[in-house]
C-alpha cells in the first residue's frame, strides 16, 4: 500500500485543514462542511492523476478535437456519517461516477469509554468488479472503521483498484493499515495530514474533534 501525505507540499489545501482544525471557526457548521468538500475537491484532483488515460475525439461546433480523458470506472464510497460532505466534493469532480454507502461507527465496550470497537449495519451499493473504488472518509484514527468498511464493499466485487482518502489520519492508523494491506500495489492512502497520537479514547490528537458532530450536531 502506497501512503500519499499532500501535506508534504505547500498548497491551499493546508489552509482549508486549519479551518477545519481551529476551535474559533469550527462553531460554523456550514463552513465546517464546506472546507470538507473543498478537501474532496482537491484530493479527487490529485487522484485523478494516477488514474488510466486514452484520447477520445470531441465533436466541436467547428471540427474534431482529441482530448486525453480517463477510462476508469469510478465508485465513490463513503461511511456514514461524517464522510458525505467530503464525498460530496468528490463527487462535484467525478459527477459521473456510481457511489457507495456503509454505514459504520464506533461504540465504547466499557464504562471507561477506552475499549472502543466499530460496528457494520448498513450497506449499499452497486457492483465493484473491476472498477475503482475510491472511499472518502475523512478521519482515521485507528484504521478498524475503514477496513470493516473497505471489506463490507468487496461482498459486492473486487475492484480493480482502491484509493482510501481521508483529511486527517493518525501515525497508529497509517500503520495499521500498512499492516492489513501489506504487499497491495492496487491499493492507495491519501491524506491531507498524518498526526502523531490517538487519546485514550481513540481519538486523533491534535486532530480536530469529532468530524459527524462537527458537520451536522451532536448525538446521544
Amino acid at each position: 500500500m502506497k501512503v500519499i501525505n499532500l501535506a508534504e507540499h505547500d498548497s491551499v489545501l493546508n489552509r482549508f485543514v486549519a479551518e477545519l482544525r481551529d476551535v474559533s471557526v469550527q462553531t460554523d457548521r456550514g463552513k465546517f462542511r464546506n472546507n470538507l468538500r473543498r478537501i474532496g475537491h482537491y484530493m479527487a484532483f490529485e487522484v485523478s492523476r494516477h488514474l488510466a488515460y486514452s484520447p477520445k475525439d470531441v465533436t466541436t461546433p467547428l471540427g474534431t478535437a482529441s482530448v486525453r480523458t480517463y477510462d476508469n470506472n469510478i465508485v465513490l464510497g463513503t461511511i456514514f456519517r461524517a464522510g458525505l460532505p467530503f464525498h460530496e466534493g468528490f463527487l462535484d469532480v467525478f459527477d459521473e461516477a456510481d457511489n457507495a454507502f456503509v454505514s459504520a461507527y464506533r461504540y465504547y465496550k466499557d464504562k471507561e469509554c477506552e475499549d472502543v470497537g466499530i460496528k457494520i449495519e448498513y450497506i449499499a451499493t452497486p457492483g465493484l468488479t473491476g472498477k475503482t473504488l475510491i472511499i472518502a472518509d475523512p478521519m482515521l484514527a485507528t484504521g478498524g472503521s475503514m477496513e470493516l468498511g473497505y471489506e463490507a464493499f468487496c461482498t459486492k466485487g473486487i475492484p480493480a483498484e482502491v484509493h482510501l482518502c481521508c483529511v486527517i489520519v493518525s501515525r497508529k492508523g497509517v500503520d495499521y493499515l500498512r499492516r492489513v494491506f501489506r504487499g497491495r500495489r492496487d491499493i492507495n492512502l491519501w491524506c491531507a495530514a498524518i498526526d502523531p497520537e490517538l487519546n485514550e479514547h481513540a481519538y486523533i490528537v491534535p486532530g480536530l474533534g469529532d468530524a459527524g458532530d462537527l458537520a451536522y450536531g451532536g448525538k446521544i
